[in-house]
């Protein structure tokens, strides 16, 4: 982030909620290009404790919204097309339902991580905010001569999120309690046309909905406006989804590190593994298809410190309390309120990966006991 004020820093774009935000006392700070909320008046701490009692509203307009539509006409055109870039069955995804995916590159590495939605006659996919741009390109580059892309600038994103997320929406639209995980539907909320999901990410139940930039903020008023809904920044949203087990793109995944090496191996269906019908034809598939069939040599884990101190993100690790056995890093760490102690998670060698393993992180030269611990850290409530 660069919150620079000089003239050759592009200035910050605002999402639709960028008033209302203010409105609300949010505390707004530079994040991916855009004045994003990290905080409001109630605090992170108990805006993160909040959403998991009750429901949290999240503004991620920031985030890039994609079509992808076939030039035949026929949405398997545009499947099989997207599944040259992600090693995911998307022919195998049905209408109305949305998966998790990631670009990957020649190396196995991930380019960006998205969601991908069955729309009936073109696919949907929302994309991180800090790597739209270069998504876009890449779709572009390679899909272009078989689909039309287009980012869709009209259209805010908003996620709620929370075991009382089905309440909050439900005043709006009944039916969506009839929805289950990963479901996508076109819904009139407050006769305002949306496209909701029911995912998030935060662990807990919940949805984000894609709607008309120019009624996004009657959307979000309608939803704080029940006694169960607080408005939640960035700064709860990092805490949330850490708790969760949650990749933040950039942290701890990126060009570097495979899906394999991630944990991320459930989200490659058995279609395009090596036996499966299309298995293959993705970047990397090489690498990704050895590691899932022979494993990867570090994995990504759960870290619990001893004591109430956080490790942060890139402090290095160790497999001794002296320092002279590096292993990797911490790649997000910081406090977990639901948890009530300090929680991280970073990559480590896979002699090193099983649950009950003591590492050790360097902070501010002293080196201190990490426990390596199953992921996610909180138990999710997703409606499956």
């Amino acid at each position: 982030m660069n919150d620079s004020s000089s003239n050759d820093t592009p200035a910050l774009k605002k999402t639709p909620l960028y008033d209302l935000h203010l409105s609300l006392g949010a505390r707004m700070v530079p994040f991916a290009g855009y004045d994003m909320p990290v905080q409001y008046p109630l605090g992170v701490l108990k805006e993160h404790l909040h959403t998991r009692e009750k429901a949290g509203l999240f503004d991620v307009s920031h985030m890039g919204q994609v079509i992808i539509r076939p030039k035949s006409g026929d949405i398997t055109d545009a499947a099989l097309a997207l599944e040259s870039l992600v090693p995911v069955d998307i022919l195998g995804l049905k209408q109305g339902r949305q998966r998790y995916g990631f670009f990957t590159n020649e190396d196995g590495g991930i380019l960006d991580d998205l969601m991908i939605t069955h729309r009936g006659d073109h696919l949907f996919v929302v994309v991180n905010a800090s790597c739209k741009e270069a998504d876009l390109a890449h779709l572009q580059a390679h899909l272009s001569d078989r689909c039309d892309i287009e980012l869709l600038d009209d259209r805010a994103l908003l996620a709620l999120q929370g075991p009382k997320a089905e309440r909050v929406i439900a005043e709006l639209w009944a039916g969506i309690v009839q929805m289950k995980f990963m479901d996508v539907r076109d819904l009139a909320l407050h006769d305002v046309d949306c496209i909701v999901s029911r995912s998030g990410y935060s662990g807990e139940d919940g949805f984000e909905i894609s709607v008309p930039a120019d009624r996004a903020e009657e959307i979000a008023k309608a939803l704080l406006g029940h006694p169960d809904c607080e408005a939640i920044g960035l700064g709860a949203r990092d805490s949330l989804r850490l708790e969760a087990g949650l990749c933040l793109y950039g942290n701890d995944i990126d060009t570097t590190t495979t899906p394999v090496e991630a944990g991320l191996e459930w989200a490659i269906q058995k279609a395009r593994r090596t036996g499966g019908g299309r298995a293959g034809g993705f970047p990397g598939s090489a690498r990704i298809l050895s590691e899932l069939d022979q494993g990867a040599t570090r994995r990504r884990v759960g870290l619990k410190p001893d004591g109430k101190a956080p490790v942060r993100a890139h402090a290095p690790l160790f497999a001794d309390e002296q320092g002279t056995q590096p292993i990797g890093e911490v790649t997000s760490g910081g406090f977990g309120p639901s948890v009530e102690g300090p929680v991280a998670m970073g990559y480590v060698p896979m002699a090193l990966s099983a649950p009950g393993t003591s590492v050790f992180a360097e902070v501010r030269g002293k080196y201190l006991r990490m426990t390596v611990t199953a992921l996610p850290f909180i138990t999710p409530t997703y409606k499956r």
